[in-house]
Order: C-alpha cells, then sequence, then structure tokens
C-alpha cells in the first residue's frame, strides 16, 4: 500500500507519496505567502483591469475578480485563497481569492493534507536511514530542475512556459509503442510533479486514428479527475487542462534555484552523523542566500547541537 513519507525539513516541508519504493507524488511546501484555502480580511486597494481588482492582506497582494455589491476601493472584505502564486519568468502572478462569508481560518498545511488524503502518513527523522532518498527524491528532484524525464524506450523534455506546460517525446523504434509509453510517463510525471493548468505533449505523428486514441487513453487510465484534454491532432499534439491552485515542483525550484540548493545544503548538513563539523563551506551564492536567513542557520545549529557557521 502507498505511504506518505514526510519531513518536516529547515525552511521547507517534503512529502512523497511512496508505492513499491516508487515516488508517485512528491510535494515541497516552503512557508509564508497567501495559501490555498485560507480565509482572511483584505483591503481593497486598487481596480486593475475590468473585472479585475487588487487586494493587500497581510500576506501579500491578491486579485480578486467578483467583487460583491457595493464594494468601494478601501473596503475591508473577508477573502478566500482558491489559488497561490505562481512563480512566473518576468512576471509572477499573483494569488488569486475570492469573496468569502466562511470564518476567518488558516489554510491546511502539506501534513494535513497528506492525513487527509486517506493514505498512512510515516514521519521521518533526521537521525534515521533516508527514506526520501531511497526512494528516489533526488531523482525527482532533478526532473524538475532539468526537465529530463526518461522511461522504458525514450525520454521526455519537459518545458515549463508561462502559457503552458510542454513535454516533447523522443525516443528510436516504432511511433505507436514509442507514444503509448510516452503518454503513460508523461501523465505519470504530471502527477508526480503536481502540474496544472494547459499542458502539450507532442508526440511521434502517429500513422492511424487508433493509435492516436490508445496513446490518449493511456493519459486517461493515469491521470486524476478532474481534467480536460483534447484528442492527439494529426501532427502528434494533444492538450490536457488541469486545475492549477499553487505552483508545480518546476516553477517552485525553478523560480529561485539558489534556495533549492541551500535548502538542499541543510537538509545534508542535518543528516550528517554526530559530531556535526560547526565550519561549513558552500557556493558564493548560496552562502550569501544563508547569510540573509540566519534564522534557518540558527535553527540548523539547534538541530545538530553545533554553532553552524558558512563559508564560501
Amino acid at each position: 500500500m502507498a505511504e506518505w513519507l514526510y519531513e518536516a525539513g529547515i525552511g521547507e516541508a517534503r512529502a512523497a507519496l511512496v508505492e513499491d519504493g516508487v515516488i508517485l507524488k512528491a510535494r515541497i511546501e516552503r512557508p509564508g505567502g497567501l495559501k490555498l484555502g485560507a480565509v482572511l480580511e483584505g483591503q481593497l486597494i486598487e481596480r486593475v483591469a475590468a473585472g479585475l481588482s487588487r487586494v493587500e492582506t497581510p500576506l501579500g497582494a491578491a486579485v480578486i475578480e467578483r467583487l460583491p455589491p457595493g464594494i468601494t476601493l478601501g473596503a475591508r472584505l473577508t477573502i478566500e485563497v482558491v489559488r497561490e502564486a505562481i512563480p512566473e519568468p518576468g512576471r509572477p502572478k499573483l494569488a488569486k481569492v475570492a469573496a468569502s462569508e466562511a470564518e476567518p481560518r488558516a489554510a491546511d498545511d502539506l501534513l494535513a493534507r497528506c492525513r487527509a488524503s486517506g493514505f498512512p502518513v510515516r514521519m521521518l527523522r533526521a537521525h534515521e536511514p533516508d527514506a526520501l532518498e531511497a526512494a528516489g527524491w533526488s531523482e525527482v528532484l532533478d526532473e524538475a530542475e532539468t526537465g529530463e524525464i526518461a522511461f522504458a524506450g525514450g525520454a521526455l523534455r519537459m518545458s515549463p512556459t508561462p502559457a503552458m506546460t510542454l513535454f516533447d517525446v523522443d525516443g528510436p523504434g516504432a511511433a505507436a509503442p514509442l507514444a503509448l509509453a510516452a503518454a503513460l510517463a508523461a501523465a505519470m510525471a504530471i502527477v508526480r510533479l503536481d502540474i496544472g493548468g494547459s499542458i502539450g505533449i507532442d508526440f511521434p505523428t502517429l500513422g492511424n486514428k487508433a493509435e492516436r486514441q490508445a496513446a490518449a487513453e493511456a493519459i486517461d487510465a493515469v491521470l486524476p479527475p478532474p481534467f480536460e484534454r483534447t484528442a492527439i491532432n494529426g501532427f502528434g499534439f494533444l492538450q490536457i487542462v488541469r486545475p492549477r491552485r499553487r505552483a508545480s515542483l518546476p516553477e517552485l525550484l525553478r523560480a529561485d534555484p539558489v534556495a533549492a540548493a541551500a535548502l538542499a545544503l541543510l537538509r545534508a548538513i542535518e543528516r550528517t552523523p554526530p559530531p556535526v563539523p560547526p565550519a561549513q563551506s558552500a557556493g558564493p551564492r548560496v552562502a550569501a542566500w544563508l547569510a540573509a536567513h540566519p534564522d534557518l542557520v540558527d535553527e540548523l545549529s539547534r538541530r545538530t547541537g553545533a554553532p553552524i557557521s558558512f563559508t564560501s
């Protein structure tokens, strides 16, 4: 049976749904910002465009599409977060909120969502064997960061863009079995990396409708609802649209590679068997990032029992 492996890391929480030693879903949550499902008070500060306004909250700015009747600039209103901020290159998307009559509440965190999934949750400790790594955690992060996803018989190249996430299929051999294997691999990657919004898959050109339908149905068998998709057209392209409620794992890691590297370094040091050397080295950019986040270094010192400092 599948189980969640959950780790309350320094600067981020990590979780992986694992079955038979394979990661089905990989999730990372960092503190701060407007989280999906939170209900809080905001203030209407700007009308950005027709039907779109800007709301300021104690946790950051957001956009709202439909305002309750009678709300004017400067008014306060209760809102619910319906989409978290998306860190797109050059033009990050603000969180999206909707007016609400619910009582204020905090969003469910990653641990609560894991527990609500119905699968058992195993809490991981730094002094224990690294169960996440044993399941392939680093390989999944590498997929997210590089976009290179191998499968039996071929490979996918994933490219997140502001418009959609694209998967390009490559591999030797006949087009029909390659497309079928690629469809399964792409659907599994979409689930594993928590990819939502508009998704395109560029298959090899297939010879007939039956081959195209078989590849499309392979996606249906793996990808959980809700989603919509097109058929594979004569040029081998298929589009999927899924809810996009928070940043995908590739978007999260690519938005700030230095932060991702620094947090991975903290994880590695925390797992170092004692005694942990207090003097640690890091690349110049990582060291600068850690110097700007002394609370995380203090937490590492607390957990390891050593007065940790970094030099580049």
